[in-house]
């Protein structure tokens, strides 16, 4: 995700059947060159494990952003499946699943800089799966610890069917582990993925922003959540922007098309955390 999945969103996640939270993806490049750009990483002993996502097109960058955030981590992502334009146009995110060769640079660069686990995350490919099986399989030959495969192109909108035939070929290509991800909004979902593919584990990052509570079989948000991210977000500082947007995503399955144009242009954090304590009994208690 992007902007989303900061510290105190993660640390909500882990009271909710969450195993591995994942931050943002980071932009190597800015990140080994502003340490204004690190700042935005912040982690702490509960917060564990936590992988870190980058997106890179050099591998010089990528190691040298490894490097300086390995020991603040468990482990290190290559985000290869960002299908968003932008992404594409700076050769970032889903532009390297369609290019095993330049996967294979930055992995062997990575896994040569830091003694911490590092994993990719991919796309199927948009024509030709067998591209994608040349991809897992050479970033298993230089030893990446496990893959992430979301099973849609970087063309599919997001309401479009989950290819699971995709998904469990590559995790039958390779012996090491392999994720699942796409359409995981409900636990049923999850298991659902997990019985017709056979991974290792599924992932969800859309779901869980409206729902963090999902994986551990929650229909909504229960409301103890959005209380728990609510005073971890006001603690460790969140951007009101992000502090915000948040709350929207996991607030609108209970609010209605009224309730929700209102909430949305709530402008600053006494009027969030107002109309939460009115309408929902939901209190700040910091």
């Amino acid at each position: 995700m992007v902007r989303y999945s900061k510290g105190a969103f993660r640390e909500v996640l882990r009271d909710y059947n969450v195993d591995i939270a994942y931050t943002p993806m980071i932009l190597a490049d800015v990140f080994k060159s502003s340490e204004f750009a690190r700042l935005d990483y912040t982690t702490n002993d509960r917060d564990c494990p936590v992988v870190v996502q980058f997106a890179a097109h050099d591998p010089v960058d990528l190691a040298h952003a490894a490097q300086l955030v390995a020991p603040y981590a468990d482990g290190i992502d290559l985000n290869c499946g960002c299908p968003q334009k932008w992404a594409y146009k700076e050769c970032i995110g889903a532009y390297l699943s369609e290019r095993p060769e330049m996967v294979q640079e930055m992995v062997r660069s990575v896994k040569g800089a830091v003694d911490i686990p590092c994993s990719i995350k991919i796309r199927k490919h948009p024509t030709d799966m067998r591209q994608t099986i040349e991809l897992v399989r050479r970033a298993e030959k230089l030893g990446i610890d496990w893959i992430t495969v979301h099973g849609r192109t970087r063309h599919q909108k997001s309401t479009e069917p989950v290819d699971y035939e995709a998904i469990k070929l590559a995790k039958e290509s390779v012996s090491i582990p392999v994720l699942a991800n796409g359409g995981i909004f409900t636990l049923a979902d999850a298991d659902e993925m997990y019985n017709r593919t056979g991974v290792a584990g599924v992932m969800s990052a859309r779901g869980l922003l409206q729902n963090p509570a999902l994986f551990a079989g929650y229909a909504e948000t229960p409301l103890d959540c959005v209380e728990k991210y609510i005073n971890l977000a006001l603690a460790y500082g969140t951007p009101t922007f992000i502090f915000h947007h948040h709350l929207m995503y996991m607030m609108e399955s209970m609010m209605s098309g009224v309730e929700r144009k209102t909430f949305n242009c709530l402008s600053s954090v006494p009027a969030i955390l107002d109309h939460l304590s009115c309408y929902y009994g939901i209190n700040c208690t910091l």
